[in-house]
């Protein structure tokens, strides 16, 4: 049998994680050791975007292959995270991708450590309410099962994230993050990395390796782009159209073209579309069933006792509680469309200038700017 370990950490406690086959097999960890809301800084979308009150300061945040570096649980210097554009991909946020690998990692290890008990609780910090989460493990499940468990778990919590900045949840008080959410590129970097990081478990390589080695991988399937000035071309491509630079961080106004259909088979969104690709291109599909065929949100309730950011009275009128669930979710998602469609993230100015059926939020110029990126072909390896 196949042998070999992997050194993860779980905030602060270092946890060896001997394989065999691919369970996991913890010594031993803390479930307060839970990582941390944002692992790793959270890439803005758009580049020489300006912040308000700082004049001169212009943010960017492109990466590309060749700067791409080795991934690290938990983040690392050797990382060099970013937006980096792919040709089937569209744009990926490589930060958001690294992330739910590791949560998805992380809350497999915890699943391992507790697969002989009945039920699991773990408490995850705070994020617009104290978040919760309650496991019933069943006893025939396998380590296939439970690594889908914790990547359909991952996504949830990427989800709440999106839909707690959305409603105002921030990091900074005071500093809305709504800029951010579901942002155009972010349901298909959330998700593309869980489903990385459940191949980095099944692999025979230590968690870091494997993912490190998946990552270029996958760019290159991806036909990412090899240079910055390639990612920053793309950008260019549809500014003024998925986002501009008419305002200024942290305007929820500068990124104009959001995703907000995270249940649903996820496609790219491509330059030159300002829908999800077609239908030709495969789309990303989250784990929803054990290897039994059960659905696999119905072992667990991830809860969230939120706070009156919340439109809680209003969405679920006779509630006497201020709890969620992941089943509410989708009710909060309606929500968000709702308002996301009246348009309002359009800035006036650009109205003015002729953006056409602006109400939709998300709509392409009459005379869309199509990329100009030179064509490379990936290096092998």
């Amino acid at each position: 049998m196949l042998k070999k370990v992997v050194t993860m950490i779980v905030g602060a406690l270092w946890v060896l994680l001997p394989l065999a086959s691919y369970g996991l097999k913890p010594a031993g960890a803390d479930p307060g050791a839970h990582p941390p809301r944002i692992i790793r800084t959270c890439c803005m979308f758009g580049t020489r975007v300006g912040v308000f009150g700082i004049p001169f300061l212009k943010l960017s945040a492109v990466t590309s292959l060749d700067k791409m570096g080795s991934h690290r649980f938990l983040g690392g210097s050797s990382e060099n995270n970013g937006v980096v554009y792919t040709r089937k991909g569209g744009f990926i946020d490589m930060g958001h991708l690294r992330d739910n690998a590791d949560w998805a990692a992380w809350l497999y290890a915890l699943l391992l450590v507790h697969r002989d008990d009945s039920l699991m609780e773990v408490e995850l910090g705070y994020e617009g309410g104290e978040k919760r989460l309650e496991v019933v493990l069943p006893r025939e499940a396998g380590d296939e099962d439970l690594l889908l468990l914790a990547g359909r778990m991952a996504y949830d919590l990427a989800v709440w994230h999106e839909i707690a900045t959305w409603y105002g949840v921030s990091s900074v008080p005071l500093v809305s993050e709504q800029y951010s959410s579901f942002s155009v590129e972010d349901t298909y970097s959330n998700l593309l990395g869980i489903l990385l990081g459940m191949e980095a478990i099944r692999s025979e390589l230590p968690y870091e390796e494997a993912m490190t080695a998946l990552v270029a991988a996958k760019l290159q399937d991806l036909g990412g782009v090899l240079t910055t000035e390639e990612t920053v071309a793309a950008m260019e491509s549809v500014r003024d159209i998925w986002w501009t630079r008419v305002k200024r961080y942290p305007s929820a106004k500068v990124v104009m073209l959001r995703n907000v259909q995270p249940y649903r088979p996820v496609f790219p969104i491509l330059t030159g579309y300002d829908q999800p690709a077609p239908e030709s291109l495969p789309p990303l599909l989250l784990p929803t069933l054990t290897t039994q065929g059960d659905t696999l949100t119905g072992y667990y309730t991830l809860s969230v006792s939120v706070n009156r950011k919340f439109p809680v009275r209003r969405l679920f009128p006779g509630r006497t509680i201020t709890q969620v669930t992941q089943k509410d979710f989708p009710l909060f998602i309606a929500d968000i469309n709702a308002e996301y469609a009246t348009g309002f993230l359009v800035p006036r100015r650009l109205r003015q200038l002729g953006v056409e059926n602006a109400t939709a939020g998300h709509r392409e110029k009459k005379h869309q700017r199509q990329p100009k990126i030179p064509h490379h072909e990936n290096p092998k390896g």
